[in-house]
C-alpha cells in the first residue's frame, strides 16, 4: 500500500518518504501536491520554520493536532516583507521583548522563532492548542490579499423576466 495524505502518519524530524511519516510541513508538501519536503515553495518559511520546530518539540501522543495546520498553511508564502512581518508578530506572541534577531539574514527561521515554540509548549495542552491555532489564523491573514466586496443589488430594482413564447 502507498503511503498518501490521508494516511501518512505524522512523527518528528525530517523523513526521506511518507512510507517513513512526515513532519507537518512535509504532509503540507504532499497536500499542495509539490515534491515530498520539509521546505514547500507554497508555505511561507516562518510559518514553516514555526511548525517544524512545533512538530518536533511537542509532546508525545498530541501529534492529532498537527493534521489541520498542514492544510490550513498551504498558500502562505509571500514576500520578504510578510515574512519578517509574521516572524515580529510571532516573537511578540511568545513575550520576545526584542525581536532585533529578525536582521540576522543567515540563521534559519526554525533556530529564530524556538523561543516562540518553546512559548507555545510551556502552556497546558488545551489552552496551547487554541493559542496556536489563533496565532496561525492571525500569521496566515497577514499575508492574505484583500476581500474584494462585491456591490449589493439594488432592493428596488425591477426582477427581470423573460416571456417564454
Amino acid at each position: 500500500m502507498t503511503t498518501n495524505h490521508q494516511t501518512v502518519v505524522l512523527g518528528k524530524g525530517r523523513h526521506d518518504s511518507p512510507d517513513g511519516g512526515a513532519c507537518v510541513i512535509e504532509l503540507a508538501s504532499m497536500l499542495a501536491g509539490e515534491r515530498f519536503s520539509d521546505h514547500p515553495s507554497s508555505v511561507c518559511p516562518v510559518i514553516a520554520g514555526f511548525l517544524r520546530g512545533y512538530n518536533d518539540l511537542l509532546p508525545a501522543g498530541e501529534e492529532d493536532e498537527l493534521y489541520g495546520y498542514a492544510a490550513r498553511v498551504v498558500g502562505t508564502a509571500a514576500a520578504p516583507p510578510v515574512r519578517r512581518e509574521r516572524a515580529r508578530r510571532i516573537l511578540e506572541w511568545a513575550g520576545c521583548r526584542r525581536p532585533h534577531v529578525l536582521r540576522a539574514r543567515l540563521r534559519p527561521w526554525d533556530l529564530v522563532l524556538l523561543p516562540a515554540v518553546q512559548a507555545a509548549l510551556r502552556m497546558p495542552s488545551e489552552l496551547r492548542r487554541r493559542e496556536v491555532s489563533a496565532l496561525l489564523d492571525e500569521l496566515i491573514a497577514i499575508g492574505a490579499p484583500a476581500e474584494v466586496a462585491l456591490p449589493a443589488a439594488p432592493t428596488d430594482a425591477p426582477i427581470a423576466t423573460t416571456a417564454a413564447g
